[in-house]
């Protein structure tokens, strides 16, 4: 990401057609991805910072938080956090603003934490404390990889549920999430990634989204699905 040559022209037609969101798939790969993988290593964020600090009109937007392969399912990363206080990659990216002086470093959630959300809850509490902490809570994007897992709604509400314990917090300097609806968990749901994509409206008047394409593409189908219990076949 940090390429001078093959990287940066691309950059900068980005920058010149409008385009400011840098979305990079980082951490997540095959267990045995040292063997399988030849090309791992750009699956860390080393070549993250200073990309952002060279070009500061784009925002760099991290999938699955760069979050390292689970060798031993996290197990082996709650057992390095409690040594350390670090987990693997996803430290080494929430690092990134305070070591580079940038503010256009994100973290989306997406797998790294679905992966742990339910089995794993500490690791998950653990991973969003830190994230938190480097980049702040207005630079955490959530994501559910639902084309893979399918409907997210047990992501979501994992998401809704889970706080950090209070001994991380008072360990590690990490914040609470607070409740279902806090601040915080609103910010990382929907308004941090409607503000990058341009996207922002307001939750005061429930019709916002009552409205839109997806809304009445629903309303059809479930009016068909209706007709289709009441005529009979043929």
């Amino acid at each position: 990401m940090d390429d001078a040559d093959l990287v940066y022209p691309a950059y900068e037609k980005m920058v010149k057609s409008g385009v400011r969101n840098v979305c990079v798939h980082k951490g997540l790969l095959p267990v045995d991805y040292r063997e399988s993988f030849p090309l791992w290593e750009y699956a860390k964020v080393n070549d993250v910072g200073k990309a952002a600090k060279d070009w500061p009109d784009l925002n760099f937007i991290i999938y699955h938080s760069a979050l390292k392969p689970f060798t031993q399912y996290p197990e082996a990363h709650l057992e390095e956090f409690r040594k350390t206080g670090r987990i693997d990659w996803v430290t080494d990216l929430a690092e990134i603003p305070e070591k580079y002086g940038v503010t256009n470093v994100y973290g989306e959630i997406g797998t790294a934490f679905a992966n742990g959300a339910i089995s794993h809850p500490r690791h998950a509490a653990a991973m969003l404390g830190i994230l938190i902490k480097g980049l702040g809570t207005d630079h955490v994007l959530w994501g559910t990889d639902s084309v893979i897992y399918g409907s997210p709604q047990w992501q979501i509400e994992a998401f809704r549920r889970i706080e950090i314990p209070e001994d991380l917090r008072e360990k590690y300097g990490f914040s609470s999430l607070g409740g279902p609806r806090s601040a915080a968990k609103e910010a990382i749901f929907w308004t941090n990634g409607a503000r990058l994509f341009g996207l922002e409206q307001t939750r005061s008047d429930e019709s916002d989204f009552r409205n839109d394409r997806l809304a009445q593409l629903k309303e059809q189908a479930t009016a068909a699905a209706s007709l289709k219990r009441i005529l009979p076949a043929g």
